[in-house]
């Protein structure tokens, strides 16, 4: 049995749906910009850049939104499931190798957009990144599967268990006293 992530038994509004999905890229955003900003800092303190310029940051969290909504985006043309039988983890594998060529995608864009605002030509920035090194592309890539797999498990937990018990596991039940 396959279980799609916005399978929903009460029909909602498209004002509901349209604050749903606010919701679920806003949060995709923060998760993602948390991640890409830390990457960028590790770069610039590696690079014993100083001062370490704040539009890295920003064009981190530009790089977040816009992943984030491609995500968004790949998940309707293409939802998440998973097979009880086969569990999460299988299930979830293929997704996952998806979206990370989507953020791959987005790198190898960002590099050409980095390239002309730095005078060079897109082209010949694109197939600059990662230095041209294979074995570069292949960490990048790895690098980016660790921060998108973590995301595609709570939504297969969230398909499993429903968004409000993980949502409950994670931060405390809203009704709930506190001692």
């Amino acid at each position: 049995m396959n279980t799609a992530l916005d399978a929903n038994p009460t029909k909602s509004t498209f004002k509901e749906k349209l604050v749903d999905e606010a919701k679920k890229a806003f949060i995709l955003t923060l998760y993602l910009g948390t991640w890409f900003c830390a990457l960028a800092f590790l770069a610039a303190t590696l690079l014993d850049e100083r001062p370490i310029p704040l539009s890295i940051f920003g064009f981190a969290l530009i790089k977040a939104g816009i992943t984030a909504k491609f995500l968004l985006i790949g998940q309707a043309i293409y939802p998440i499931t998973v097979n009880k039988t086969h569990g999460i983890v299988r299930s979830l594998l293929v997704e996952s190798l998806i979206y990370i060529a989507i953020v791959l995608g987005l790198n190898y864009v960002e590099a050409g957009i980095d390239g002309v605002i730095h005078g060079k030509n897109f082209l010949i920035s694109v197939t600059a990144f990662g230095q041209a090194n294979p074995l570069k592309i292949v960490a990048f890539s790895f690098v980016y599967w660790l921060i998108i797999w973590p995301y595609l498990m709570l939504a297969g937990m969230q398909l499993m268990l429903g968004k409000e018990h993980i949502w409950s596991l994670f931060f405390g039940s809203k009704n709930s006293s506190r001692n």
